[in-house]
């Protein structure tokens, strides 16, 4: 057994865990545990500081969970857009798989609170049907690993579906969502960077959203990650109390850029049953975004999204820079409010209005692929 999966088996995981640890009431314990399963490992648990503060928020239970707030379950629609049991399919060329209902660490504001941690709703006996899916729409050039957290899968059984993947002749970017080289970064190793080499390209998007998170162990997950060629994103959630302060996402995305990981999205907490006490104005990201943006390194700076309930995507949200236009003349506002004036082009005649030349486009021929059996061994 690798140590990551040793810590695992010593996480905080049960109703009795929190009466024992932290004093709840049993049965509030109890409560939440039905409610959204409990899971913080060893490694996690040891960032926090203090009861309350913002590494506590993200794992301890809280009674706020249980308050009827009339949110919705499945604020992006993803049941809707789901073709397959594994398989969600908003956008036109890429697809969301899930290919585990477990996480080693079950945030307490997650979005897909429904489905994770519950193995008959995300299970791999759906992987095929996943994979038979995307080979059967050329259409589908990207593909995003999720659950749950593909990283809870041993080597071998991650390996298995990245192959089955790479068979696809139209999948050209696989990419693997994963809260590892947060909340567990010893589950990176040698081994699985020597593995994932082998299917490039590979991208990873992980979740760091308090610079407490970002730990010499972090820092090294994610080097051994960038050193095997796996560019590494962020995707932070802005939260009340968590990290909802400017100075906090400044130092965040400024010590994220130093262990190689870009910062990619910052995301306004979905309107997801059970979290809404997670939720900020969205004037609070704005302002968070005005402060960032001619204060630091471009690169230091996410794009800031909703992802709009129903399904619609990303919708990008910036501060107001364009101030108004004055004949050919935009006014514009620098990072310190300065105003500037810059002289447009004039479009010409009937240039807005051009039509694009068709595109010729050829179908791409698929060969039969081997089944995907899963082993004996679990994940």
């Amino acid at each position: 057994m690798e140590l990551w999966q040793e810590m695992l088996r010593q996480s905080v995981d049960s109703g009795k865990d929190l009466v024992e640890r932290f004093s709840f009431d049993p049965e509030m314990a109890e409560r939440l545990n039905k409610l959204f399963h409990i899971r913080i490992n060893p490694y996690y648990l040891s960032l926090i500081r203090y009861p309350g503060d913002p590494i506590w928020l993200q794992c301890i239970p809280d009674s706020q969970e249980l308050e009827e707030d009339d949110l919705p379950e499945d604020p992006l629609a993803e049941d809707a857009h789901s073709p397959v049991p594994s398989i969600v399919h908003r956008y036109p060329d890429r697809v969301l798989f899930l290919t585990t209902s477990q996480c080693s660490m079950y945030c307490r504001f997650c979005t897909r609170k429904r489905k994770v941690g519950d193995s008959t709703k995300i299970n791999m006996r759906y992987i095929q049907d996943g994979i038979d899916y995307i080979a059967a729409h050329p259409e589908i050039r990207d593909i995003i690993l999720s659950g749950g957290d593909p990283l809870m899968l041993t080597d071998y059984m991650l390996e298995k579906i990245l192959k089955g993947l790479r068979e696809i002749p139209h999948v050209e970017i696989i990419r693997l969502g994963t809260k590892m080289p947060c909340v567990l970064p010893q589950r990176v190793t040698p081994k699985l960077c020597k593995m994932l080499k082998k299917y490039h390209p590979i991208y990873v998007n992980t979740h760091f959203n308090h610079p407490w998170e970002c730990t010499p162990e972090a820092k090294s997950s994610c080097g051994m990650l960038a050193d095997a060629g796996v560019p590494v994103g962020n995707q932070a959630v802005l939260m009340k109390g968590v990290n909802d302060d400017p100075d906090i996402m400044l130092e965040l995305m400024r010590k994220l850029l130093t262990m190689r990981v870009r910062p990619y999205y910052l995301y306004q907490a979905d309107i997801t049953k059970g979290a809404n006490h997670f939720r900020t104005p969205v004037s609070v990201g704005l302002d968070i975004m005005d402060k960032l943006r001619g204060h630091t390194s471009g690169l230091a700076i996410p794009h800031f999204v909703i992802d709009a309930p129903g399904g619609g995507g990303k919708i990008p949200l910036l501060p107001q820079y364009v101030l108004g236009k004055n004949g050919n003349q935009v006014i514009l506002r620098n990072y310190k409010y300065d105003i500037y004036t810059y002289p447009d082009v004039e479009s010409e005649p009937g240039e807005a209005t051009r039509e694009p030349e068709p595109k010729v486009t050829r179908k791409k021929k698929t060969r039969k692929k081997k089944q995907y059996k899963p082993d004996k061994e679990q994940v």
